[in-house]
């Protein structure tokens, strides 16, 4: 069956009248709130076509990903090696049965040790990032015996039972998932408050983001990280490294929390990890911190964790993000980013503040508590998708692709210097009304 067959099949399970009628119905019946708050916002994406860094909307309006779903798409939408690589295992495998020992599964597991930090030797896998939160989570609790979790305050971990206890109140509170006593959450960067959090000996896990994405990538001071690690190892808790936005090669290294020296009890991946071609995440941890695999393994099941394509997908995911250009690529673009941004950032001084910026992780600093929704919808009208940081609405999160080309990035950086003047002036506008 070759591409046009393929989307006339799509079109005949899915089709609309109109984008206004598909608008109306997913009101209707998907999420009525979330549909009405980005029409109001100016951003009425109903994404249809995708093809590398390059998303269109149902009416053929293109826009240059720099959101990436959260880093899902990295190596770009329907990257062409995966998307084969998927294909071909459909031949052969499914989902599998979680039950049972996987050939799909196991050389996944083998290449995320192969490839994670020193010390870590097993992995637990999820569907997605809020699954393996919550196992990286029990798995903590078992091993220390204790039920306290320490996370960063604006902090944004998923949506799951345990996982959404970690966020911010803007999640939590709404579910009555807010529980203080178990709960905690310290300020980043602020070594005194952590150590007394954790001073009681009583805490399972402390648990960040190595750059915290919702919060507008904040960036950790110079030996805050492994300071934390220390104060973990000094009062029996364990570390757990959240780098499903930070991990696959974003910071120019695989795992960003190698840059800081630290080697976490857990480290948590996903998003990215298969390519933006099936759901799958996985906890990659010390035999210590996993010792219930060897005392119960049906303590945990789940029957999509480590379906099988996923595993294909991420097994050609993480053969792509290790090859040596791309890890020069990353750095070369990084740079131009960096120049190129800063150059922006001279013309407009008053308006964009800072650039928060570690590889390709970056968040953009506007001189305007709700600066970056300003922005992001200039950036929609010109032909940018990224988006405004839920926690610090003043910070865009900018992420482009670790594949970028040279000739995408100057177009980015192009549409990105109009949008943010054009921002700068609505801004104005509306102090002067």
């Amino acid at each position: 069956m070759g591409p046009g067959a393929e989307v006339t099949v799509a079109e005949e399970l899915i089709a609309f009248a109109s984008k206004g009628e598909m608008l109306a119905k997913s009101k209707q019946f998907w999420n009525p709130d979330k549909t009405q708050f980005w029409i109001d916002s100016g951003v009425p994406l109903v994404i249809d076509r995708r093809e590398g860094y390059f998303i269109y909307d149902v009416e053929g309006k293109r826009l240059i990903d720099v959101h990436l779903n959260g880093g899902t798409y990295n190596l770009g939408h329907r990257n062409p090696e995966v998307a084969a690589a998927v294909t071909a295992a459909m031949q052969h495998f499914d989902i599998g049965n979680h039950h049972f020992p996987s050939l799909a599964r196991t050389a996944l597991a083998e290449a995320l040790v192969s490839t994670a930090p020193e010390g870590l030797s097993k992995v637990v896998f999820g569907s997605g990032g809020g699954e393996a939160i919550d196992i990286a989570l029990k798995t903590a609790r078992h091993a220390t015996k204790r039920r306290k979790i320490v996370s960063i305050a604006k902090a944004y971990h998923g949506h799951t039972g345990l996982a959404v206890a970690t966020g911010d109140d803007r999640f939590s509170a709404l579910f009555l998932a807010d529980q203080p006593e178990e709960f905690s959450h310290v300020p980043f960067n602020d070594l005194p408050a952590m150590e007394e959090a954790l001073r009681g000996q009583d805490v399972a896990a402390v648990i960040m983001e190595t750059i915290p994405a919702t919060y507008g990538f904040p960036l950790p001071a110079p030996g805050y990280l492994k300071a934390v690690k220390e104060l973990c190892e000094r009062y029996g808790t364990l570390y757990i490294a959240d780098e499903v936005q930070t991990g696959l090669m974003r910071t120019g290294e695989l795992w960003a929390i190698t840059k800081h020296g630290v080697h976490p009890d857990l480290l948590v991946t996903g998003k990215g990890l298969s390519g933006g071609m099936y759901p799958v995440s996985a906890v990659i941890a010390t035999d210590a911190a996993a010792a219930w695999l060897t005392e119960d393994g049906f303590a945990h099941m789940s029957t999509f964790g480590g379906a099988e394509l996923g595993c294909v997908a991420a097994l050609k995911t993480l053969e792509i993000t290790c090859r040596p250009e791309v890890r020069s690529m990353v750095h070369y673009i990084a740079a131009m980013f960096t120049g190129g941004l800063s150059k922006i950032q001279a013309a407009y001084p008053d308006w964009f503040t800072g650039i928060r910026q570690d590889g390709l992780v970056m968040g953009l600093e506007f001189g305007h508590s709700q600066g970056a929704k300003f922005v992001m919808k200039r950036l929609y009208e010109n032909g940018v998708w990224a988006i405004f940081s839920t926690l610090d609405p003043c910070v865009l999160q900018y992420k482009p692709g670790i594949l970028l080309t040279p000739g995408v990035c100057e177009e980015l950086l192009e549409r990105t210097e109009v949008a943010i003047g054009k921002a700068r002036d609505d801004t104005a506008k509306g102090a002067r009304r």
